[in-house]
């Protein structure tokens, strides 16, 4: 199955183009490599948006027992079998991830600042939130830089004991370079304490590396969605929550309750699975086109290693036409992480004083990446094929000076 990316010979990328028909058709002169950032969506999900409106229209109040019922269970349980985690229940469900790092934060300690643990290079929500709260000393935060890669883990973990934090959160794959932590048991260990949470933000890892948590599902929180690599655009994200953790965060919802067996009087019940960690009324139409992209996944026998297999293919091609002729921005010698480097997710990222004014001029042309500051990103996506990284190729040079 691992090799379901790449042709029926193994020597190339699949093309399953013809799956993305209403995305590629919408600008065909477009070129978009930004599948790290705003992935296309395959024409299932179109169809699983109708039936979203369908079903509220069909059961209206009742709706909900659909949408948490048959339609939950069928997405928890393929997120679960792509992630390696035996019991699908330990997921919640939430519109974003942000949700779930304030009820994190609301599961720590109420008496003192939250001491948190991270990185550098953690994505805007996280750094954003987090440097508010410490503007009110509510929040102290360990950040440890991201370069050189190759240390990464073990300063973390260095870190991790030489302080008494609350929360560890830590990227699975770094949303600004694309370099991916691929020990995540060793690091769980070395960053697990009694009474830390530790959080793996997997946003650029799942269903792009390959990814099993069974080793570590009992003591870290995993957190993604479908806006990138799943194919299931806005509002379906999940946070696997190991059991017994963070029992009761005050930021909570009344879904959180749905489930709850017991609570002393005058107390506020929670479930004891994974929807402690639910909030309240949202948008279930993400949900079902979650469900059908996990189905098309199913259908095409993919999975996270051969869509990273699939990527890698069409990096190495794209790397090999800039070996023959630089365009500007994109040089192999910028390249943040080494194509010799294994330890990298589904997309490129080039280091430019100029990188701003190159994704504008690749903008005009037509030609979809995306900037950070002097970083500029280039991703590949199951919607690509060889021709693709072929045209791409040709259009840079022409634009090139």
């Amino acid at each position: 199955m691992n090799m379901a990316g790449r042709g029926a010979n193994g020597a190339g990328p699949r093309d399953l183009r013809r799956h993305f028909s209403h995305f590629l058709r919408s600008d065909p002169r477009r070129l978009h490599f930004a599948a790290h950032s705003h992935h296309c969506w395959p024409d299932v999900t179109r169809e699983a948006q109708l039936t979203a409106w369908d079903d509220a229209a069909r059961l209206i109040d009742d709706k909900w027992s659909e949408v948490l019922g048959p339609v939950w269970s069928e997405v928890s349980a393929g997120i679960a079998r792509h992630l390696n985690l035996s019991d699908p229940t330990t997921l919640a469900l939430a519109g974003n991830t942000h949700e779930f790092l304030l009820r994190l934060l609301s599961a720590c300690p109420p008496d003192r600042p939250v001491r948190i643990l991270s990185t550098d290079g953690e994505f805007h929500s996280f750094r954003r939130q987090i440097a508010r709260l410490a503007e009110d000393g509510l929040a102290e935060l360990t950040a440890i830089a991201p370069e050189p890669f190759e240390t990464l883990g073990d300063r973390l973990i260095a870190a991790a004991k030489g302080a008494d934090f609350d929360l560890a959160f830590v990227s699975q794959v770094l949303f600004g370079s694309g370099f991916a932590l691929t020990d995540l048991v060793g690091l769980v260990d070395g960053l697990s304490a009694p009474g830390r949470l530790v959080v793996i933000d997997g946003y650029h890892g799942y269903l792009a590396r390959p990814t099993d948590l069974s080793a570590v599902a009992d003591r870290a929180f995993y957190i993604a969605g479908g806006y990138k690599y799943a194919m299931a655009g806005e509002g379906a994200c999940f946070m696997h929550c190991p059991p017994g953790f963070a029992p009761r965060p005050r930021n909570t919802g009344w879904y959180a309750g749905f489930s709850a067996l017991s609570a002393a009087p005058g107390t506020v019940a929670y479930a004891q699975d994974g929807s402690r960690f639910m909030g309240a009324t949202f948008d279930p139409s993400g949900l079902y086109r979650m469900r059908a992209s996990l189905r098309w996944f199913d259908e095409q026998g993919l999975d996270a290693a051969a869509v990273h297999a699939h990527s890698v293919a069409l990096q190495e091609r794209f790397a090999a036409g800039l070996e023959k002729r630089r365009v500007g921005a994109l040089s192999l010698d910028r390249l943040v992480v080494p194509l010799s480097k294994e330890a990298r997710g589904n997309f490129l990222t080039f280091e430019h004083p100029d990188a701003q004014g190159w994704y504008r001029r690749l903008h005009d042309a037509c030609i979809v990446t995306d900037v950070r500051g002097t970083r500029l990103r280039v991703g590949f996506g199951l919607y690509h094929a060889a021709e693709d990284v072929d045209a791409l190729l040709a259009r840079l040079w022409e634009c090139a000076p």
